[in-house]
């Protein structure tokens, strides 16, 4: 019999199988067939439902579900769905206990399943079917609970069936549903009711109903007494640590779907199950599907503070970034955003007073994990990487030692080049539609938001660090060069400062140039305002950039778009904010005009706190708002001097984003209404409202004579015009361009303008005319001025006299420059007519100490020297240069300190002489003593022809002098010719110059008595002294000769007074015809040279037949007769003149041919070849340029 039911059970699966396969192939013609006849169809199902409850076999079972529900579903006959329905209700009533049930609900399932609408149709018309489902529910089988749980979640699956069973879920199934899932045991009911939980958790009726019934469990298990209610987080988390990785994926989804509904309301609850430790233990899994489970749940979780609280992020933070480091070396993307998205909320809910990272090596391992993140390909992967790195740049993050700074600055790095290459990834409009487009910079403005929101938490990080001398100093960082260097927080501060400079900036201006948010650029301001604070060594230089590159203006635009009313008023506090630190900056390092008092500032520190907020207006209307005429009241006046305060430091750096023609209007209104109303403002705005109008104001426009008097008033009311100076030529030629101004501020402009003046003439000084270098702009300008209106000159001058020492130089090489520059202006006369006034008043108001009153004399005397001998064609000194020659001697004599410097120079000579560098002619020293015997000479020469008033004697030994002149093989031939220069002056006034006094040097013997005549030289001195002056001759040096033969008219002319036999006996000695043989060279004509010719003159004079017989003058005369005596220079033909003349009167023409064709050729020359004066450089002024400014610069000896 056994075998008869097994062979008839293996037939009736073969047939349902074939029936089944039938069924797939030949899906419409078998339904066609059994669609004809209702009856066979209503037949043919009963019997297969038949089958199926009757059937143990569970494939045949499963054989019967699969056929009956293809059936069902291809049929699409409602009569056929309610037969078949019908049918299991009948059979669930029908049954004494629930042990059969399985197959029926299990059908029930999967016709729900399969046709959703059936869910709603069994709760409505066969609600009893509910009885039923409980009884299997409490039924002593898995396999029946596990299909009733089965067929609740298909049932709770819709919506209107779920409502209708929210009553029975709360007054039956609840407590025995979550009963039933405690006490599972098989994987089946372990899943289904998972299953079932999944779908009742979508609704939140049921969630609050399980979390209810879990609370009331939780607190009767916390009584001592019989268990009670079960609790849902225990069941879940029994889940979580079993093995099954099924079941702990669904563990971690139903907690997941309970917390969506309200966190706050119903994370405490697994917290106090202590859920959280065990999501952080499975981090470790190697199943994505888990981990970003895991994921979901801590997310939430993360929103209750008693997630904090409870120390669980302390404990499972090393499991988070161990999952994330490995998760990122995977491929699944949603993986990596999920665990991101994790770390950054746990970063950023973390409590301060709770320390997350208990190392600095966990702090490292987050860092390098995030920069890895953040350098991802995947953009979104790399968003929520840089949220996650702005939430880990903060203190308590970063606060267990050492710092790891190197780290932090790799990160800002990361995040900055991820950034950047973002940025500049070209858009492609043409591809992309003009909302794709949008949606493209809309993109990249919030990744660049979250980048700059990180890098100010690094800003603010840097600012906290500032008060934590261990966090400065770091010192448990390892011992290395390399750490010393770059692991301080000053390295790291400069480092922000430099990222910002190089990356953030022209991001964020690229942005700029397609959209503009404003919660973007108040982070960014946020950013640039604590970069002040974070470098202070920095800030000036910084705001300096800043304001060069429009940041003024930049702000200006970002409050009038913005900021008006009381709209984004975070935006306007930072902007203000950002303003107010910027000028201050540069207010206090200020470009060419003097630093604030800390008075001062303090002032424009409270002007510019309360005022630069309440500006929100654009340009067009803060100039309109400046020119207001009418009664400005005190909060609206402050305004205003904001705005100048603004404009002018933008105007300073360059950046002109306000109409200039606008502005100079709105200034004169502005300055006519301070007036107006008596007001007086602080210097630093009227220094600004002066800077802008000379700035603004253009070459063919002109202030009103009001505008110009109320300037001249409050100028007036100023202690000094430095309050207000600012360097600019513009400013220079607005006090120059107005009568009224330049009479009473011209020369304290002037002053000041070359205090401030940087470009300087000192390497134009010395450049040949011929091809001269560009000027400076600020030079041109003021040499434009200078030749339009050259009475400027004359301020000039007394800024040489009066001006510090520094500042009269500058005016002085400018002045020279100028002169050389522009011969064809006419001011020499001018020039020389004021000098002549300050040289007459250091006289009158200093008397016997003019150098006192001004240390500028030498340079006031190099450039008189440079005027009188601008104009070369000039040989003569005219009236006015006498004058001026007489009233420079007077002062320079008068100046006792000069006196005793050029003694002790005229000293140096003789101690100098055994020095190596003596013969060096082009040594500082030898030309500094040569400068001063040359003007001892002319000072001497002017005193004793002007008898000048001496407050002081000059004493020179005389015996060193003959010495240095008999023995001048060391010396240099240039110092040879100033000594006999001086010897030529002293010889000429026979001795007895009130300022120089020729005096024996030690212990000399009694003189002769025929040398008591000759005093103070004696007939020994003479004679080596001739000797002397023979040897300097035969040296040919133009220089010497011309000196020696001078110093010898002058000797013989002295000693021919005294003792005319021995002035004789010196001419006629027989070497003088030797040495002027020794002199004549094999050339045509080589006596024509004046230093010949005059001495022959002297020989001539002296008689001395035996050195120049009268048939060779008689020659000299002939030759020179036959000369082009044009080719000669004035020396020589003055030379040649005398030569004449002195043969003339001493009777010694014989050749009247000859002597009437040399006088016709003389006399056809200029006469100023012949003039009686003595030549220029005879007198004082080529010696004051090369001496008095040696001396200004020689220090004391």
């Amino acid at each position: 019999m056994f075998f008869s039911i097994c062979s008839k059970l293996v037939r009736k699966k073969y047939v349902l199988s074939c029936f089944r396969d039938a069924l797939v192939r030949h899906t419409s013609l078998i339904t066609q067939l059994v669609a004809q006849d209702q009856r066979v169809c209503i037949h043919f199902i009963n019997i297969l439902f038949g089958l199926l409850c009757n059937v143990e076999d569970g494939n045949v079972t499963d054989l019967c579900i699969e056929v009956l529900i293809q059936l069902v579903t291809q049929l699409k006959q409602e009569q056929t769905v309610h037969c078949l329905l019908d049918a299991c209700h009948r059979e669930l009533c029908s049954m004494p206990s629930m042990r059969g049930s399985p197959a029926t609900l299990t059908l029930l399932g999967k016709l729900v399943d399969t046709i959703p609408a059936l869910a709603d149709k069994l709760v409505m018309e066969h609600g009893g079917l509910m009885e039923h489902l409980l009884r299997g529910l409490v039924y002593p089988n898995e396999g029946v609970q596990a299909s009733v749980c089965y067929l609740y979640g298909k049932l709770y699956s819709s919506h209107i069936a779920a409502e209708m069973l929210s009553g029975h879920f709360r007054e039956k199934l609840c407590p025995l549903f979550l009963s039933t899932m405690e006490g599972a045991q098989t994987k089946e009911l372990q899943i289904n009711c998972l299953g079932l939980l999944r779908q009742l958790l979508k609704y939140d009726l049921f969630v609050s109903m399980i979390m209810n019934k879990s609370a009331l469990a939780e607190t009767a298990q916390s009584v001592e007494g019989p268990p009670g209610e079960t609790s849902l987080p225990l069941v879940l988390k029994k889940f979580l640590l079993s093995r099954d990785e099924t079941l702990q994926v669904a563990s971690a989804h139903c907690i997941t779907a309970v917390l969506v509904h309200s966190p706050v309301k119903h994370a405490p609850a697994f917290i106090h199950a202590d859920i959280p430790e065990f999501l952080f233990e499975h981090l470790s899994s190697s199943s994505e599907v888990l981990i970003w489970s895991i994921y979901n749940c801590l997310i939430l979780l993360a929103e209750e503070p008693l997630f904090f609280s409870k120390c669980h992020t302390v404990y499972g933070i090393e499991a988070v970034v161990r999952s994330l480091q490995g998760s990122l070396k995977l491929t699944n993307t949603e993986l990596h955003k999920q665990g991101l998205l994790l770390l950054a909320e746990i970063l950023t809910r973390q409590p301060e007073e709770i320390r997350l990272f208990t190392s600095s090596a966990m702090c490292g391992d987050a860092s390098r994990a995030l920069q890895e993140a953040v350098s991802s390909p995947v953009l979104e992967v790399a968003a929520e990487a840089v949220k996650a790195a702005s939430a880990f740049l903060r203190k308590d993050h970063q606060s267990a030692p050492p710092v790891q700074y190197q780290a932090l600055r790799a990160l800002l790095e990361a995040m900055l080049s991820r950034c950047s290459e973002f940025s500049q990834t070209p858009l492609n409009r043409r591809s992309l539609g003009s909302r794709d487009s949008e949606k493209a910079i809309l993109r990249r403005g919030k990744f660049l938001l979250s980048t700059l929101e990180g890098f100010r938490n690094a800003c603010r990080l840097a600012v906290e660090f500032q008060g934590e001398p261990i966090a400065q100093e770091n010192p448990f960082t390892a011992p290395s060069a390399s750490a010393e260097k770059e692991d301080t927080l000053e390295d790291f501060s400069e480092f922000l400062l430099s990222a910002c400079d190089s990356l953030c900036i022209p991001m964020v201006m690229r942005h700029l140039e397609q959209a503009t948010h404003p919660a973007l650029m108040e982070v960014f301001l946020s950013i640039l305002h604590s970069l002040f604070i974070i470098v202070p060594h920095m800030k000036k230089k910084f705001s300096k950039k800043l304001a060069a590159s429009s940041f003024i203006r930049l702000t200006l635009e970002l409050k009038a778009r913005f900021c008006s009313g009381s709209s984004h008023s975070a935006l306007n506090q930072v902007c203000s904010s950002f303003l107010y630190c910027m000028c201050l900056n540069l207010l206090s390092a200020p470009e060419k005009t003097r630093s604030l008092s800390q008075e001062e500032l303090s002032a424009v520190s409270e002007l510019l706190q309360h005022g630069l907020p309440q500006i929100s207006s654009r340009s067009p209307e803060s100039v309109a708002f400046l020119s207001d005429r009418q009664y400005v009241e005190g909060t609206a006046r402050q305004r205003q001097y904001c705005i100048l305060l603004l404009f002018y430091l933008a105007y300073i750096h360059e950046d002109r984003f306000v109409s200039e023609a606008e502005l100079f209007v709105a200034l004169q209104g502005f300055l006519l209404s301070l007036q107006d109303q008596g007001e007086h403002p602080p210097p630093v705005v009227f220094r600004a409202s002066i800077y802008l109008i000379a700035i603004c104001q253009d070459k063919d426009s002109a202030l009103d004579e009001a505008v110009v008097s109320a300037i001249r008033k409050f100028l007036e009311g100023i202690s000094d015009l430095h309050l207000v100076y600012t360097h600019h030529p513009l400013l220079l030629r607005f006090f120059l361009l107005y009568p009224e101004l330049m009479s009473r501020f011209g020369h304290r402009i002037l002053e000041l303008w070359f205090f401030w003046e940087e470009s300087s003439c000192e390497e134009l000084d010395d450049v040949p005319s011929a091809g001269l270098p560009t000027l400076p702009a600020s030079l041109a300008a003021l040499f434009q001025m200078l030749r339009s209106s050259p009475s400027i000159l004359l301020i000039l001058l007394d800024l040489v006299y009066s001006s510090p020492v520094d500042t009269a130089r500058k005016v002085l090489m400018s002045l020279r420059t100028f002169l050389r520059r522009n011969e064809d202006v006419q001011v020499d006369g001018l020039i020389r007519g004021h000098f002549l006034l300050i040289l007459q008043h250091l006289l009158v108001e200093h008397g016997a100490s003019p150098s006192g009153a001004s240390g500028n004399l030498p340079l006031l005397l190099s450039l008189l020297s440079l005027v009188q001998l601008r104009n070369k064609s000039e040989q003569e000194l005219d009236s006015m240069a006498m004058k001026l020659l007489h009233q420079a001697a007077a002062v320079l004599l008068s100046t006792t300190a000069l006196i005793e410097l050029l003694e002790k120079m005229l000293a140096l000579t003789w101690t100098e002489m055994g020095s190596p560098t003596w013969a060096e002619a082009s040594s500082p020293r030898t030309a500094l003593l040569c400068s001063a015997w040359l003007l001892t000479a002319s000072f001497s020469a002017q005193q004793h022809s002007g008898s000048l008033q001496v407050h002081q004697t000059l004493s020179v030994e005389l015996d060193q002098l003959l010495k240095a002149l008999s023995f001048p093989k060391k010396k240099p031939a240039l110092l040879s010719a100033a000594i006999l220069r001086f010897l030529r002056t002293a010889l000429q006034q026979n001795f007895s110059s009130a300022l120089v006094a020729l005096v024996p040097s030690g212990s000399q013997p009694l003189p002769a008595p025929e040398d008591n005549i000759l005093a103070p030289l004696g007939t020994s001195q003479v004679l080596a002294l001739v000797i002397g002056l023979q040897n300097l001759l035969v040296q040919k040096d133009p220089l010497l000769s011309q000196g020696c033969v001078g110093c010898l008219e002058a000797l013989l002319d002295y000693v021919y007074a005294r003792s005319p036999d021995l002035a004789l006996h010196v001419a006629s000695q027989p070497w003088n015809r030797f040495l002027l043989f020794t002199l004549l060279d094999a050339g045509e004509n080589s006596f024509l040279r004046s230093e010949i010719l005059r001495l022959m003159t002297l020989f001539v004079r002296y008689n001395s037949s035996s050195v120049l017989s009268h048939e060779e003058v008689g020659h000299v005369l002939q030759v020179a007769a036959l000369a082009d005596l044009s080719t000669l220079s004035n020396t020589t033909r003055r030379a040649l003149r005398d030569f004449f003349l002195q043969v003339q009167s001493m009777g010694l023409l014989i050749d009247h041919g000859t002597t009437q064709t040399l006088q016709a050729s003389l006399e056809s020359l200029s006469l100023s070849a012949f003039s009686d004066h003595q030549p220029p450089q005879d007198m004082l002024y080529p010696f004051l340029r090369l001496g008095a400014l040696a001396w200004a610069r020689l220090p004391k000896l």
